[in-house]
């Protein structure tokens, strides 16, 4: 049975989140691509199930055809079809259900692109919120030990609230859009 285990902060994730991307650059070659890293493992400080979560933005989801799935899945990356989200890709390294890394391919800049970017750089910025969220991850891993999917929408509501004040602070918006990032 899977168990939801939220690990303390490892400074690792990101020299895993470097290897990953270089890995999935090679395989996308020949396509306009940005990758960042998102999640809890790319906040530093930030306790987290240890899955690096990978984002990747195109000017299009219509440019991943089976070539460029095939040759992510050559790397490990198997293509998991949701239809429920047809606004993202979605690629699992390692085992269902205990995936290692996640890719989550997006339109660069579009909307769900945008709120993996404001959610990440708010915590960031914000120490007091980074602590409230582990502490909100820590108690929902003691409720739901052995439910991801209870785990996941408990943190729900704090994510949305996170990334609207985001989407309201403007030195935040400015910073991010001089970087490019927005």
């Amino acid at each position: 049975m899977e168990e939801v285990i939220v690990s303390e902060y490892n400074p690792d994730w990101n020299i895993e989140f470097e290897e990953e991307k270089n890995k999935i650059l090679h395989a996308l070659s020949g396509l306009e691509v940005v990758i960042e890293h998102i999640g809890s493992t790319s906040v530093s400080g930030l306790g987290a199930k240890p899955t690096i979560d990978i984002m990747a933005g195109l000017p299009s989801l219509d440019l991943m055809d089976e070539s460029y799935i095939k040759s992510l899945d050559n790397i490990g990356y198997e293509y998991i079809h949701k239809p429920e989200f047809p606004e993202r890709l979605f690629f699992r390294r390692g085992l269902w259900r205990a995936g290692t890394h996640h890719l989550h391919i997006y339109k660069f800049r579009g909307q769900n692109w945008n709120e993996n970017v404001l959610f990440r750089e708010y915590l960031k910025r914000y120490p007091e919120i980074l602590n409230e969220y582990y502490n909100l991850k820590k108690q929902l891993e003691g409720q739901f030990k052995y439910d991801r999917v209870a785990y996941t929408m408990g943190k729900a509501d704090f994510i949305t609230e996170v990334i609207n004040r985001a989407s309201n602070d403007e030195e935040l918006i400015r910073f991010l859009q001089e970087r490019g990032s927005l």
